[in-house]
């Protein structure tokens, strides 16, 4: 069981939403607009955040923008009715942790939900604290350290860098990646996986103009060498 925020402005939707995850024993909460959105998602009471783009007040992408700004790594699901990439690449440079693509069915959305929870609450692969120079990962906190100073991780970002981890100077393949990650079922494009890695790089690596911790491997995937 999970408590879930649900952000929604449409009525009917915001019901069909709360009977269909109370079905499945969540506990729900909702939110009508964005700015009632992030005064509940600062709260870091719940586990999961559903959350529409286009609401009243303040839209979904400056909710997740100013979720994450402050600190807060719940899970963030965006629940958006436009189907370009360029949409669903924003969200995730914000700090999202996945996207449904309205009208979608209920079993494909409770799915979605299991899975990133799923994701978030997965024990480190190996050792709960890995080093590397000053850069200190400690996955049973969920904390990263550059020296003394704190690095702010997305819940997706310490799923990734525990993939990568647990294949230290290993090469990772896309395939690999995404089952470890997102699981073996679900199909993302290469552009969405450089995404997520390039925020994880503007966070973790001295230079990220030029990776020296997380390396492409031209065509294949990328390698740890921390």
């Amino acid at each position: 069981m999970a408590r879930i925020l649900v952000v929604e402005d449409e009525p009917t939707i915001a019901l069909g939403l709360q009977d269909d995850l109370q079905l499945e024993g969540h506990v729900v909460d909702l939110a009508r607009d964005g700015a009632a959105a992030e005064a509940a998602g600062m709260e870091r009471r719940h586990d999961l955040i559903l959350l529409d783009i286009m609401l009243p007040r303040k839209d979904g992408f400056s909710v997740c923008r100013a979720i994450r700004a402050a600190g807060v790594r719940t899970p963030i699901i965006l629940l958006t009715a436009k189907g370009q990439e360029a949409d669903k690449v924003l969200g995730l440079e914000l700090g999202a942790d996945d996207y449904v693509t309205k009208p979608f069915s209920p079993r494909e959305l409770v799915a979605r939900i299991n899975a990133v929870l799923r994701r978030a609450a997965s024990p480190a692969l190996h050792s709960d604290l890995f080093r590397s120079g000053d850069l200190t990962l400690d996955f049973g906190r969920f904390e990263a350290f550059r020296g003394d100073r704190p690095i702010v991780l997305t819940a997706m970002e310490f799923k990734l860098l525990r993939a990568f981890v647990a294949r230290h100077r290993q090469v990772v393949t896309h395939d690999q990646l995404i089952a470890d990650v997102w699981g073996p079922d679900v199909f993302l494009t290469d552009r969405v996986i450089y995404t997520h890695v390039n925020n994880l790089r503007q966070k973790i690596e001295p230079d990220p103009a030029r990776p020296t911790l997380l390396v492409s491997v031209r065509g294949v995937g990328y390698r740890f060498d921390g």
